[in-house]
């Protein structure tokens, strides 16, 4: 017989999972397609959040200021559907879902979208890169690991900024390991370690066509991944399945 299922975590990334976008991109593309050209350009050379905070240097370089990337992220897509999925499932008695967000965009940028979208209490806890406005309106963000202290210990291949699966541990030990279902939503290679840390009870809803989606498969195919897999397309996918739980 089925465990009845009472307290559930449901963990979102935020690019492309949560948002239908990827915020570090957009804002380039709005406010500077050339830093958005050299980013592309400079991408294999200079771990990825660094070069965030090098861009973020150069657009305050050109005289953009904090509001202009507020609205820039304000116009970020965000589907309705996703929204409403996740108000109803938060507002369920039963079971009690707890959110956590993992992503590896920066707290500025995830906390001025939820506001925005009217989400800002959905989250027990981000989990993100640091980031701050300093009195002349720089967006100074940093990794969430810093390079000159310890680093952390993933063996799959996450960015040398997070490991997603080894905070996604340390979040269920914080909680003493209180759910008897974790739900984690996301698209991107960098989802796929704490993906492998599911359980046979738990599920990844994994959006089609991107990086997770091929990581997903070559394990699924050796039955080497115990959660159950659910893909989607669109937000009311993800709306749909969460109305089904």
């Amino acid at each position: 017989m089925a465990t009845e299922i009472q307290q559930q975590l449901v963990v979102f990334d935020f690019d492309w999972s949560l948002a239908d976008q990827d915020s570090d991109r957009w804002v380039l593309e709005v406010l500077a397609p050339e830093l958005r050209r050299k980013m592309k350009d400079m991408k294999p050379q200079i771990q990825w959040t660094d070069l965030v905070a090098l861009c973020m240097r150069d657009l305050h370089a050109k005289g953009t200021t904090r509001e202009e990337i507020e609205g820039a992220l304000r116009q970020m897509p965000f589907h309705p559907a996703m929204v409403r999925g996740v108000q109803n499932l938060k507002a369920n008695s039963t079971p009690k879902t707890t959110f956590l967000c993992l992503s590896n965009a920066n707290i500025i940028y995830i906390t001025t979208i939820l506001k925005d979208r009217g989400l800002e209490t959905l989250f027990e806890e981000i989990v993100t890169n640091p980031a701050e406005w300093d009195p002349s309106g720089l967006l100074k963000v940093r990794r969430r690991v810093d390079p000159a202290g310890p680093q952390h210990h993933c063996a799959v291949g996450c960015s040398p900024n997070m490991c997603k699966g080894e905070e996604l541990e340390a979040f269920l030990a914080k909680k003493q390991h209180a759910f008897d279902r974790v739900i984690y939503v996301g698209d991107g290679s960098n989802d796929f370690c704490p993906v492998l840390r599911l359980r046979s009870q738990d599920m990844v809803l994994c959006r089609r066509y991107r990086g997770l989606q091929k990581m997903i498969e070559s394990y699924k195919e050796e039955g080497r991944l115990k959660c159950t897999v659910k893909y989607w397309t669109g937000a009311w996918e993800v709306e749909e399945i969460f109305g089904q739980l």
